[in-house]
């Protein structure tokens, strides 16, 4: 063990016990030497300080299966109290090296266990036997020269190490009633703004705690403090701890108003660097976790290998099954790492499809052949990297599936024979969400005991939870479902559950939100993705080159959807920082024909023109793509003056307007990306981004236009 000369807290009342680092949290006896150092002349002042080191050793080991939290919420998070990880370095390896050797992680490795207990088996799923080796370092304490007390610093990681809860798991489900053991496996959708605690919505929620006794929940956008004591709240009311889940995909801002906005997976593919994919999961962790979610449904797996695809895109890491595969195991462990559980998804693989299933079922042709060499590849690499879960999709494979048309979620040949047998995963099996019209148009309320029954463990998000748990209720009665299969997912569930530390502390400590989410240093990080992330798929007549020479008079074009009215707002603002002359006009999809003559007329002011479209993938809304009269005004536009083209979202928008000369991809449309963008165009920053995906008919993957900065 080394020593480590700062003491960072003393139990001055008893003086025989010395706090460490928030990671570990617990405090560790000393001998009779140590104490009477500490409690030398002025060292039972806490505020003052002694001369002389102190070195404590550890009388046993910490378990090595169990995290937890500080149950005392007075001692602040601190995030970046043992050792500095190098957030610079670009090899993936040597990032991994740095995690280990600074005991920097602190978190969570989530992967299979040689030692946890055997479970039966049936149907070919197997067991979780996934355990959580916890990094544990004790830095050793010692007094300085006199000085003021540091504050409040940000935790490590909200998920802590510390002593075992006493839990026996096979005891807790043989102690449960059918309905409660069924409750467990039920995780409904809660939103994440503010609600009081007398509201008639959070009276319903509380319900489900209460009454239900619902095993887990799913929370969506809200801030980091609303979504805090919220979860706090529901937690505190709940017999057995919450697990909580939350849609993080590329970082917690999608889900947490001021959360870290990283660029979506595709544009962190663009980057090159499997360790930006890594930093990803770390910062996703550290944030979820602070204010008290532990499952993110992330990373997306999927292939994209569609560009007409409407649902996933972006969302994607690529189309390169093997480079898929490789980010989605940077990712798993950069979340795993450091205590958030991930999710795979959209399993057998949602990327060559041509349907929302949020609103109807796609169907995906592919023979086994195909599946095994493209849409399985990046699963494989998750379970390989110990993932603990994978979340089913809500396709049809009937190439796969005996000619069936029916969602994967419900088939046995697909999450249990595929998923448990061939893949060997032993982890949790979670659903998409079942009130998606791609399974409950086709089963309703019987989608849970469906889905259940061909080998998924938790029941993500029902129309109704209290309807789900009478149907699974009835289909143990009737012998569908068998005890010992209930027990099985049960168990799972449980296990996890202790494995993350939830018996041992369950509660996010409100003080420490604003220590971790959004920090600065976390937004340096994701601002230098973005900016590496950029890719200039074509420059034909120079236009982006000569603006770093040339700042011409600008018409800035914005396209955004309703529920992102600023888009281009940042982008205006830095290009006239960077002493462009700007006109700004904002189209959205209700302009009518008068806004489109409007932005014609403001077209026509300056010599270049610069669209931004921000165009994504939005679940029920069955499509993607601009408008026709969007697509026409660039169209129209590129042909008569020099034209820009930003996307910030789908970057296929090229293939259908080849006549626009020069064409710059940002990936994501929020602050950070237009800041990285207008330096970008200004020839301030470098653009080094390659495409991860092919864009017919001419753009094939790893192409990007090279430009250096001196």
């Amino acid at each position: 063990m080394e020593s480590n000369p700062i003491v960072q807290q003393v139990d001055w009342e008893t003086g025989r016990r010395v706090g460490v680092l928030p990671a570990l949290r617990r405090n560790v006896d000393i001998d009779d030497t140590a104490e009477s150092v500490l409690r030398r002349e002025n060292c039972c002042d806490p505020g003052s300080r002694c001369d002389q080191a102190v070195e404590i050793t550890l009388a046993s080991g910490v378990h090595p299966r169990l995290v937890g939290h500080q149950t005392d919420p007075a001692v602040a998070y601190q995030v970046e109290t043992i050792g500095q990880q190098d957030l610079d370095g670009r090899a993936y390896a040597e990032r991994r090296r740095t995690a280990t050797d600074t005991k920097a992680a602190f978190g969570l490795r989530i992967g299979r266990a040689a030692d946890a207990p055997p479970q039966q088996s049936q149907q070919g799923e197997r067991s979780v036997q996934s355990k959580f080796p916890v990094l544990v370092v004790v830095l050793l304490c010692a007094c300085g020269g006199p000085g003021p007390v540091a504050g409040p610093q940000p935790a490590q990681s909200p998920l802590q190490a510390g002593t075992p809860a006493a839990v026996d798991v096979d005891a807790l489900v043989g102690s449960l009633s059918v309905r409660d053991k069924i409750a467990q496996l039920v995780m409904p959708w809660i939103p994440g703004t503010y609600a009081a605690f007398d509201d008639e919505a959070f009276r319903r929620m509380q319900a489900w705690v209460d009454s239900l006794h619902v095993g887990g929940l799913i929370v969506s956008v809200g801030s980091p403090f609303d979504v805090a004591a919220k979860l706090n709240r529901l937690q505190e009311r709940s017999r057995l701890p919450l697990l909580v889940a939350s849609d993080l995909e590329a970082g917690t801002a999608i889900r947490l108003n001021g959360g870290t906005p990283f660029p979506p997976n595709m544009g962190i593919a663009a980057t090159g660097s499997d360790s930006d994919a890594y930093e990803v999961g770390r910062v996703t962790a550290l944030e979820g976790r602070a204010v008290g979610i532990h499952l993110a449904f992330a990373p997306v797996a999927d292939v994209n290998n569609n560009p007409a695809n409407p649902i996933i895109n972006v969302r994607s890491f690529g189309e390169e099954p093997h480079a898929v595969g490789r980010l989605v195991a940077a990712e798993i462990r950069g979340l795993q790492d450091h205590g958030m559980l991930a999710a795979a998804k959209h399993f057998p693989g949602h990327g060559d499809t041509g349907a929302d299933s949020h609103i109807s079922l796609p169907v995906l042709t592919a023979n086994w052949a195909r599946l095994d060499s493209v849409e399985l590849v990046p699963f494989r690499s998750a379970i390989a990297a110990g993932v603990a879960a994978v979340m089913s999709a809500h396709i049809a494979l009937p190439g796969v599936d005996g000619g069936r048309l029916r969602p994967g979620t419900v088939a046995p040949n697909i999450l249990t024979g595929i998923l448990r047998d061939s893949l060997h995963f032993t982890g949790l099996v979670v659903t998409d969400a079942l009130n998606m019209g791609g399974i409950a148009n086709e089963y309703g309320a019987e989608a849970a005991v469906r889905a259940f029954v061909a080998g998924s463990d938790l029941l993500l998000q029902p129309a109704d939870p209290k309807t789900t748990i009478d149907a699974m209720t009835a289909a143990v009665a009737r012998g569908e479902i068998s005890p010992e299969r209930l027990d099985r997912s049960v168990r799972r569930v449980l296990q996890l559950k202790w494995q993350i530390g939830l018996f041992t502390e369950r509660i996010a400590p409100l003080d420490g939100v604003p220590l971790v989410v959004g920090r600065a240093d976390f937004r340096e990080e994701a601002r230098d993705m973005a900016t590496r992330s950029l890719v200039l798929v074509k420059d034909v007549n120079g236009t982006v080159h000569g603006l770093k020479n040339a700042r011409s008079p600008l018409t800035l074009v914005t396209y955004g959807d309703e529920d992102y009215r600023a888009v281009g707002t940042t982008l205006a603002s830095e290009l006239r920082a960077l002493g462009f002359a700007v006109t700004v006009f904002k189209l959205w999809p209700a302009s009518g024909p008068a806004s489109y003559d409007s932005a014609a007329v403001a077209i026509e002011r300056n010599p270049v023109t610069l669209f931004a479209a921000s165009d994504k993938p939005i679940a029920s809304r069955g499509s993607i793509g601009l408008p026709d009269a969007m697509m026409g005004l660039i169209s129209t536009t590129a042909r008569s003056r020099p034209t820009i083209l930003v996307s910030l979202g789908n970057p296929y928008l090229i293939g259908q307007l080849p006549e626009v000369g020069s064409y710059l991809i940002g990936w994501r449309s929020n602050s950070v990306t237009e800041q990285a963008v207008a330096r970008a165009l200004a020839g301030a920053k470098a653009i080094t981004g390659r495409l991860p995906i092919s864009i017919p008919p001419l753009y094939a993957r790893g192409w990007g236009v090279q430009r250096r900065v001196p």
